[in-house]
């Protein structure tokens, strides 16, 4: 059963700086996250039982966050990674994703490349078997290269969830027991394949970094390279996590706006495991984090109704796989 109500004992850290939002003000360094969680009745009229929306908030930081509860081992539900199909930047709205594929639960994926057009995928993107980006081999800090392997959330042909570390070689993808020991300043070893086990997963999308393994809290944010960037500090947030008996959480937090500050990544992780979550990625943020159920918004991404085009999506749908239209 997914618990109502989380009562979340975490360690806060003060709004990092360049964060727009109104409501960011230094705050205790231990505090309880009274998240407040409650069906969204409203929502799952439309939905069948084994797919759930939860809708939480706290008045005290503020915080509004929205999590869907999926039961994979539903044989009419299936979970599939969306890559845009758009001729012109490969880029589109998360509610186009939802109209396109009749899928009933959209949420954004990826990391992608604004800046270019059509947009490029950052990372992980494997769909339907074919891998339309390769994970990331090597980044370079500070003009040191680090070879890395990155959180990813994939799906096998049995439409069980998987998470791991992933690389890949030679169009194969490969999943790591444990990340490369990075620190900043100080590259680990080159990756050793033969510690390495082949991941076979239908579907895939890599971001990161890792939130909760095994139950516990584990930001694997300097083993993944992320030192140097904005991704640990506090935004709107997408994530997606595994359950311990496989089902599938995909949580929305809003952010920088009045009404919700938004979370840095133990936070995030304090929320996933606080719903049950004992595997969890986080996937793209900022103005990308948008949840749509049976067409709607859900979210208010960066306080507005409007939705950032996204290159990737995480989609599920509520009925036989072979209505699905894409």
């Amino acid at each position: 059963m997914i618990p109502r109500r989380a009562n979340l004992g975490v360690l806060l850290l003060t709004c990092a700086a360049g964060v727009a939002c109104a409501a960011c003000s230094p705050l205790p360094r231990e505090t309880e996250i009274d998240m407040h969680w409650a069906l969204d009745e409203a929502l799952n009229q439309d939905l069948p039982e084994t797919v759930r929306v939860y809708s939480g908030s706290n008045d005290t930081w503020p915080l509004r966050a929205w999590y869907v509860w999926v039961d994979e081992h539903d044989p009419d539900i299936i979970t599939r990674v969306l890559v845009s199909d758009d001729e012109d930047d490969v880029r589109e709205t998360t509610a186009s994703f939802a109209h396109d594929t009749g899928a009933c639960v959209v949420v954004n994926g990826g990391y992608f490349r604004m800046d270019l057009e059509p947009t490029r995928h950052v990372g992980l993107l494997v769909e339907d078997g074919e891998i339309l980006n390769p994970a990331t081999r090597s980044v370079r800090r500070d003009d040191q290269s680090f070879e890395i392997a990155r959180a990813a959330i994939g799906f096998t042909d049995a439409d069980a969830v998987a998470f791991g570390w992933i690389s890949t070689l030679d169009d194969v993808l490969y999943s790591w027991p444990e990340p490369p020991p990075h620190r900043r300043g100080e590259p680990a070893e080159p990756l050793d394949y033969s510690t390495a086990e082949v991941w076979d997963v239908r579907d895939a999308i890599g971001a990161g970094p890792a939130l909760v393994v095994d139950g516990q809290t584990r930001i694997t944010a300097d083993e993944e390279v992320f030192f140097g960037t904005t991704i640990p500090d506090v935004h709107p947030r997408t994530a997606a996590a595994r359950t311990v008996d496989g089902s599938l959480i995909l949580m929305v937090v809003d952010g920088r706006q009045p009404g919700s500050r938004g979370v840095n990544l133990e936070e995030l992780a304090a929320l996933l495991r606080g719903v049950g979550a004992v595997d969890a990625v986080n996937l793209d943020g900022g103005g990308s984090s948008t949840l749509v159920v049976n067409g709607t918004l859900v979210n208010r991404p960066v306080g507005v109704a409007l939705q950032r085009e996204v290159m990737s999506a995480i989609g599920t749908f509520c009925g036989a796989p072979e209505e699905m239209s894409r």
